[in-house]
């Protein structure tokens, strides 16, 4: 075997584990979603099916297997099946660009944060066709609303991350976190970490930012008539958007693989293990995140639709553009114009 090809197949290896890997990690999400509510709530989580209740995801993925995949007579078949198929794999596709290691990642491109940017604008087709295709009252109003709070919140989210990218240079996401080095952007970037997670909770449709499929207002919102798999791949599309938004905030804003800041200070270790053990740097700082999504839901109450709206174009753009303003006004006076 040529090089090239070497190259190539342990490329095509490495894809499948990661692949592998955040599948799992984000079916998982539910039992750890479903653990840490009921440990904040005060009552009991899944602890029958398995050792601590770990059988349980097993369990709800045979019932959704063999649950009946009923399609309305009156859809559009192709869109219909079309929409939760978009909705996963755009979930699963932003997850390419993101780095875990110095040496591990899918796809090491100089436009990664452009080719995310424009895979969260795409997830909003998801939405949208799965609540027109449906061809019911209820769905078509959850999958309006589901589209103009997405790209309300999408306008300032690539706002959020331009001080991140000028900083840094380069719209490369190993570059950022190698910018990182010896302080994390989230202290410089404070701002834009205040309007880019907002925005994060509104593209993946988490509480309180859900209010398109909120119960009590429109039944079950954009996906009222999905049921069986295809309601299925909506529910796990949220999970992997959880576990990718959460790597991407590690990543932009948090010093991706990079140990604590106060870690390499440590006698003896710290240097040692902060450069030997990336991946769990990496990993630690995304479940951090992941569980702080599930703090966000048991803790908030649900707004109103027009309270999310307001927030959004009212403070975050504002709060946005202002750190744009500063950012770049910083980087200037520094390089001497």
């Amino acid at each position: 075997m040529t090089p090239d090809l070497i190259a190539i197949v342990w490329g095509m290896v490495k894809a499948i584990i990661i692949l592998l890997g955040m599948v799992l990690t984000a079916a998982y999400m539910i039992w750890l979603e479903r653990r840490l509510l009921a440990l904040w709530q005060d009552r009991y989580g899944p602890n029958r099916v398995g050792p601590l209740g770990l059988g349980q995801v097993i369990a709800d993925m045979i019932k959704i297997f063999f649950k009946e995949d009923w399609m309305p007579p009156f859809a559009d078949k192709f869109t219909f099946v079309l929409a939760p198929f978009l909705a996963m794999s755009l979930m699963m596709l932003a997850f390419v660009f993101i780095p875990m290691t110095p040496n591990w990642g899918v796809s090491n491109t100089n436009m990664a944060l452009l080719f995310f940017l424009a895979i969260a604008g795409l997830a909003v087709y998801a939405v949208m066709l799965g609540g027109w295709a449906s061809n019911s009252k209820y769905s078509l109003l959850g999958g309006l609303r589901s589209t103009a709070q997405t790209i309300s919140y999408e306008v300032f989210m690539g706002l959020a991350l331009m001080g991140v990218v000028i900083q840094a240079g380069s719209f490369n996401l190993r570059d950022i976190v190698a910018a990182q080095d010896g302080l994390w952007n989230v202290f410089p970037q404070i701002l834009g970490f205040i309007a880019w997670v907002p925005a994060a909770l509104a593209v993946v449709h988490r509480t309180p930012f859900d209010l398109p499929e909120a119960e009590s207002e429109l039944v079950q919102g954009y996906h009222t008539e999905y049921s069986g798999m295809k309601f299925g791949m909506f529910m796990v599309s949220e999970y992997v958007g959880i576990v990718m938004v959460s790597g991407l905030t590690v990543t932009l804003f948090f010093g991706g693989w990079d140990a604590p800041l106060w870690f390499d200070r440590i006698p003896g270790i710290g240097a040692f293990l902060g450069e030997q053990i990336p991946f769990v740097w990496f990993a630690a700082k995304t479940f951090i995140f992941m569980a702080g999504y599930i703090l966000v839901r048991a803790a908030l109450p649900r707004p109103r639709y027009d309270q999310i709206m307001s927030a959004a174009w009212l403070w975050c753009l504002p709060i946005a553009l202002i750190n744009l303003l500063i950012t770049g006004a910083v980087v200037l006076w520094r390089a001497g114009a």
